[in-house]
């Protein structure tokens, strides 16, 4: 077990892990401006200085009552809600304030623009219950929507185009909905939420293309649910994944249910490294521990439907956790001084079920398991119901059943997962120039104009995981 150590040193590691690949949560952010509105005059004596609180309903217009959207946040209070008009918002906004509803009346023409310059559209820093609402993001060298240390999150009917690193963006946050969300052209994932355990969050009815990856999820889980989503035309599909560059690891129980996977071969994308080295694939769980990947519907994959695979970390900052200390919370994780490993390490996917997916069209096989330094028999994943094809090993569904006893030998058919170290895939395009398909319009929140405030008080709603069935193909 590690030993424990102060909040001092706990806050440096965070900040050492996060400059490793996720250097978005540096809270230095450039200056905010706009060209949707121009900034009121100074008061005179036949002239009423610009609103600067929220009006009697808690509700603050922009750019009617003030001319930008930082300006609004800056002088909401704890539950007002922020509505804007259709414009063009080149902003970079910050909010610290707990449960605001920051929404946009017409989600195809309120749009943040970053204009190549700015770093984040929305960030949430630390703010409770903030929810964000019917807009789009575009052109921001970061994140399109970004929340980072919060309990209490929603994002709904958002779309993110093309961005420098993620579209919608949930770091060391808990309690948490993501939904309605449109995210194409960011290099490393669509979608993401990382360092949190338990989460405690839902993604829902999302669709991710054409990104690096359409998911990720670095040591995240614990009552995470990803559900009737769309991933296709990425690098690679939905990839929960673990690693010591970030705190909280492993990555362990993500539930993976309902989804629609598909064609995640696309070589035209912005792509991160390991969405370069995952490419072909629909799910890959890459050294994660404990996830239930069920009725997912998957085809057409250059390599694996599925693939359960060790993600190998050259300079980590900590030894492997062992098994029983995989239910440690994340907050108690913060709290513990890292081992020196004295080399790489090698994350296994271990103990995750897959059950109940039909996959079809992998050019390799339908699933794969791999370890490049255990027996693939010990690691204690299991199969069950699934409609498929050949896998790696051989009758995977025979050697590893959810229920019964498992086989000794699992030599047949194994799978060299080392090969994909060698491969060459295409690499990663500009992501300011990356092909991207037309951005078509999406669907707006109803009744945007109207409906009350909305912070995120309450997340995420329940989800009866067990009602949802295999989706059909489109």
């Amino acid at each position: 077990m590690k030993k424990y150590t102060t909040l001092a040193v706990a806050a440096a590691l965070v900040l050492a892990a996060c400059g490793d690949e996720r250097s978005t949560t540096d809270t230095t952010q450039a200056p905010a401006t706009t060209v949707a509105a121009t900034d009121a005059p100074p008061a005179t004596d036949s002239m009423p200085a610009p609103e600067t609180t929220a009006g009697d309903d808690g509700v603050l217009n922009v750019p009617e009552d003030f001319a930008t959207i930082q300006a609004a946040v800056d002088a909401a209070q704890p539950g007002d809600l922020i509505l804007i008009a259709p414009g063009t918002y080149h902003e970079a906004v910050n909010v610290v304030t707990d449960q605001l509803t920051i929404r946009g009346l017409d989600r195809n023409e309120v749009v943040l623009d970053g204009e190549f310059d700015l770093d984040n559209g929305i960030r949430i820093l630390g703010a409770k219950g903030v929810a964000v609402e019917n807009m789009t993001a575009t052109n921001y060298t970061s994140n399109g929507f970004f929340w980072t240390g919060v309990d209490g999150y929603r994002g709904s009917y958002l779309t993110a185009y093309r961005t420098g690193d993620y579209g919608v963006y949930a770091f060391d946050s808990i309690n948490g909905q993501l939904d309605h969300i449109y995210a194409a052209g960011s290099p490393d994932a669509g979608i993401y939420i990382g360092e949190c355990y338990p989460c405690n969050a839902v993604v829902s009815d999302v669709v991710s293309e054409h990104n690096g990856l359409g998911y990720s999820g670095t040591n995240s889980g614990g009552n995470l649910i990803i559900i009737n989503s769309v991933f296709r035309y990425n690098r690679a599909g939905v990839v929960p994944n673990s690693g010591s560059y970030e705190l909280c690891y492993p990555e362990r129980d993500t539930t993976i249910v309902g989804n629609l996977v598909y064609s995640n071969n696309q070589g035209d994308t912005p792509a991160i490294d390991v969405a370069l080295l995952a490419m072909g694939n629909g799910i890959v769980v890459a050294g994660g521990v404990l996830n239930d990947i069920e009725r997912n519907q998957i085809w057409d994959h250059d390599k694996a439907g599925i693939a359960l695979v060790p993600y190998l970390e050259d300079d980590p900052n900590d030894d492997l956790p062992t098994p029983e200390e995989w239910d440690v919370t994340c907050a108690d994780a913060k709290q513990q001084l890292p081992q020196d490993p004295g080399g790489a390490i090698l994350w296994n996917a271990q103990q995750n079920r897959v059950i109940g997916n039909e996959i079809s069209d992998s050019r390799q096989y339908d699933i794969i398991l791999a370890s490049a330094d255990l027996d693939v028999g010990t690691l204690g994943n299991c199969f069950a119901g699934n409609v498929m094809g050949a896998t790696a090993p051989t009758d995977l569904e025979a050697l590893g059943p959810c229920d019964g006893t498992q086989a000794t030998d699992w030599s047949a058919g194994a799978y060299d997962i080392i090969t994909w170290l060698a491969e060459e895939h295409p690499p990663s395009a500009d992501w300011k120039t990356a092909s991207l398909p037309a951005l078509e319009p999406q669907e707006n929140m109803p009744d945007a104009a109207t409906a009350p405030a909305n912070p995120a008080t309450n997340v995420p709603a329940p989800v009866d995981v067990d009602a949802i069935a295999v989706p059909a193909k489109p």
